[in-house]
């Protein structure tokens, strides 16, 4: 007997894609990674100092807007620095708040490049450490002073020809293989132990890749796909590199160079796991004795020639927060014979030096002072404002009109270049709020009235005085009130 035929269920209507889109936890993963890979740090922009070759300050060039003097200064100093020629010295970057004074040291750490060490510190620091405040500026300085060490490594060098791994039929791990490697001279064939066969298969090492094998440690090195084989596959991913076939001999003799710090070399030799304590950051105080040892051995390998010094640069920002006893170890420190470039920058006129009663210029002992070279900063122009403007809404990637522009820079001429800069994001976000593809002149009154600056701020303190908490104004008025009439 044939079944009655059912009625089809309702028909739902199909989701939107977008929806689907939103709920799968893996895009949502993905859109996460994508962001926290897109922060936009307050000096993200600068890319180097913005010098030509005769270290003169193009107006704007690597995310470097005017200053054209402290950056031509700057780049005198970094070209010694690059030539070894100077080291033990202290340079103070002095101006007023928001001047650019931490972008050009910035600027010259990028422009250093990564063989020359760059430690950046803020005065404040040194207080908050488990630690004494030398031994905090000893581990600063040391970790500023570079080790370039020499070595020769015996490796093997080679196309690979063929590889063959003996597979057990029982599934087990391959344990014995062969691979022929080749030169343009010469082919040689190699018997590989389990450790260099999951080395070549975790790498997907397979004919015609160019390969380097360190004979100490057996590590492989993967260098790229032999120009012979460029042709084997229709389509190459963009990360494909090739290279040539090696010439001469399989088994050369390489010179290798490692870069470290003084202050890794301290960590590793001062306890017995010292290796892992630099990856916990948990360093502690190191005696001067094993310095002291370390430094020895360091100049026995000058000697031999087996090692240089790379003298770096150690950046000192809030350098007022400092107190005496800093800045007198420092003067010692700065006379040392391995001592790095110090970089200072304060934004203090003349105040008291931290730990004493006595006024100075920006906060620093003259004695001190007398050993810097000093940079000063001036303030930006209107004009150099919209172009910082300009740089800093194309790193965020906002798009503005050019009246909201104009308004963005009056409001950092007359208020401060930071408060205008922090204004860029948040004009975004109300732009697009009212679904606007560019930030207009309502979005930047809106926000400008939203969030206040330190000028408005501190007129609305002055007028409502009395309705906070602890008013020292107010106190100071009534003191002067109740204070007796001098006797003539």
């Amino acid at each position: 007997r044939p079944r009655p035929q059912e009625s089809p269920p309702p028909s739902r209507p199909p989701r939107p894609l977008q929806a689907m889109a939103s709920t799968d936890p893996k895009k949502i993963a993905e859109v996460r990674d994508v962001h926290r890979l897109e922060r936009i740090g307050a000096h993200s922009h600068i890319r180097g100092l913005g010098l030509d070759d005769a270290l003169d300050a193009r107006q704007v060039s690597q995310g470097m807007v005017g200053q054209n003097a402290a950056r031509r200064a700057a780049g005198i100093i970094l070209s010694m620095i690059q030539e070894e020629k100077i080291a033990g010295r202290a340079v103070l970057i002095a101006g007023q708040p928001g001047t650019g004074k931490t972008a050009i040291a910035m600027g010259m750490a990028k422009a250093l490049g990564e063989d020359t060490p760059f430690t950046m510190l803020a005065g404040s620091e040194i207080f908050s450490l488990e630690m004494s405040k030398t031994e905090a500026l000893t581990q600063a300085f040391r970790r500023s002073i570079g080790v370039r060490i020499r070595e020769e490594a015996e490796i093997i060098e080679g196309e690979v020809v063929e590889i063959e791994i003996e597979r057990p039929a029982s599934g087990q791990v391959a344990t014995f293989g062969k691979m022929t490697l080749k030169t343009t001279e010469m082919e040689t064939m190699y018997d590989l132990g389990q450790k260099m066969i999951e080395t070549i298969q975790k790498e997907s090492i397979a004919a015609g890749d160019i390969i380097t094998i360190d004979k100490s440690s057996g590590k492989i090195t993967l260098l790229g796909r032999s120009f012979a084989r460029s042709r084997d596959y229709d389509a190459m991913g963009p990360q494909t590199r090739f290279v040539q076939c090696p010439e001469g001999e399989l088994q050369k003799r390489k010179e290798v160079v490692h870069t470290v710090n003084l202050h890794e070399i301290d960590v590793i030799n001062s306890r017995q796991q010292g290796f892992l304590a630099l990856f916990a950051g948990d360093t502690g105080e190191i005696k001067a004795e094993v310095r002291e040892q370390i430094d020895a051995k360091v100049a026995e390998w000058r000697e031999e020639g087996k090692a240089d010094i790379v003298p770096g640069v150690l950046f000192i920002d809030e350098v007022h927060m400092l107190d005496i006893e800093c800045f007198s170890f420092l003067n010692r420190a700065l006379e040392a014979d391995s001592s790095p470039i110090v970089i200072m920058a304060t934004n203090r006129g003349i105040t008291n030096i931290r730990g004493t009663d006595y006024k100075s210029p920006h906060g620093i002992p003259l004695d001190l002072l007398d050993r810097m070279l000093i940079i000063s900063t001036q303030p930006y122009t209107a004009r150099e404002i919209r172009k910082i403007l300009d740089i800093r809404a194309e790193e965020e990637d906002v798009e503005m009109t050019e009246e909201a522009k104009e308004l963005l820079t009056k409001i950092g001429t007359e208020s401060t270049l930071r408060y205008a800069i922090h204004l860029i994001t948040v004009a975004n976000l109300v732009a697009m709020k009212r679904k606007a593809q560019e930030v207009d002149v309502k979005d930047i009154r809106k926000v400008y009235s939203l969030f206040v600056d330190v000028k408005r701020s501190t007129q609305f303190l002055i007028e409502y005085q009395q309705e906070f908490m602890f008013s020292e104004v107010a106190d100071a008025e009534e003191d002067s009130k109740d204070a007796p009439m001098p006797q003539a």
